[in-house]
């Protein structure tokens, strides 16, 4: 039995060290141009997955889904998250395009069946080892709530809110960024 629990310990202890002889060599591929491996994208998900339905739990959005907390969320989306996400058209800027893990563009894959609270999670802290950054820091919880309720309605916005998105407008006086060929 001695012998049987040893053999583990250096089968373990070799494996440790056959990992970390690898990423101190620069074998493992670090750079955003390099697309991550089946088992960095399961641990990458998982743990994501994980978090945020630990964290999110009994959360809900405490603003109704009214015209104007969904047209204030038109300039925020613009200044924000259009540059990776991309606008009312749904293409990808040249940033999006260089970007690993590539951002979901969400005028074509929205968020729209995703709980209100996932959504307020992500805005709020980012995903690590992608382009998502947390904007918990910089934007107030009210203006994440705007955000989030206008992702989850993007795909069904109301003509006004429609009309102010695909014109960059909203009273930001912020220009949409538009992606290049």
């Amino acid at each position: 039995m001695k012998g049987f629990v040893l053999g583990i310990l250096v089968a373990l202890v070799a494996a440790l060290a056959i990992a970390y002889l690898f990423i101190t060599s620069g074998a493992f591929p670090a750079g955003q141009d390099g697309k991550p491996g089946r088992l960095e994208k399961w641990v990458a998900k998982t743990a994501l997955r994980a978090t945020i339905g630990r964290q999110t739990t009994g959360v809900t959005d405490p603003l109704p889904p009214t015209d104007d907390n969904l047209t204030a969320g038109i300039p925020l989306y613009v200044a924000h998250c259009q540059v990776c996400h991309g606008g009312p058209d749904g293409a990808a800027s040249v940033i999006a395009k260089g970007l690993t893990p590539d951002p979901p563009q969400l005028a074509r894959h929205g968020v729209g069946d995703d709980p209100e609270a996932t959504t307020h999670w992500k805005i709020s802290h980012g995903i690590r080892f992608t382009g998502m950054p947390g904007f918990g820091r910089t934007l107030s919880d009210r203006e994440i709530w705007q955000l989030t309720l206008f992702l989850k309605r993007m795909a069904s916005l109301p003509p006004a809110a429609r009309s102010a998105w695909a014109s960059g407008q909203s009273g930001s006086g912020i220009a949409p960024i538009r992606p290049t060929p």
